[in-house]
């Protein structure tokens, strides 16, 4: 099987592409996974974002790990100048370093998600994100 994520597949996406490539019926993979079709139906379409349990169940079933079926992580832009939350973490005198790290990697995190959110009901609404979209300035909804 292909492990290899297209940059434009969603996690439900590649679910479905590797249940297909195994030749699985749908009905057949969610009962293998312990899950409902229903289920594994929204996940597949991208409604549901399955837990971390039913991912690897998922992956079991398929004979693959549960990383190979997430997306890669993008590596940081290190050219690119941090956001001003991320400048005023590092700026503030009265955190600890531990702290400033703890408050930046929360930051960048719930970025990230909110970013790949707008993304998915972008593709569902068949809109795409445009360089001047709130995701590109960093600000969260």
């Amino acid at each position: 099987m292909n492990h290899s994520w297209s940059e434009s597949m969603s996690l439900g996406e590649m679910i479905r592409r590797q249940r297909e490539m195994a030749s699985l019926p749908m009905r057949q993979l969610a009962a293998m996974a312990g899950i409902s079709n229903p289920y594994l139906s929204q996940i597949e379409r991208g409604l549901r974002d399955p837990s971390d349990q039913v991912l690897n169940a998922i992956a079991d079933s398929l004979q693959m790990s549960a990383d190979s079926l997430r997306p890669p992580t993008p590596e940081p832009d290190l050219d690119e100048a941090p956001p001003p939350v991320v400048v005023a973490i590092r700026a503030d005198p009265d955190l600890t370093t531990q702290q400033r790290k703890a408050l930046e990697e929360s930051y960048l995190a719930f970025r990230q998600v909110t970013y790949e959110r707008r993304r998915i009901k972008g593709r569902r609404n068949g809109a795409a994100l445009t360089e001047n979209s709130t995701a590109d300035r960093g600000e969260l909804t």
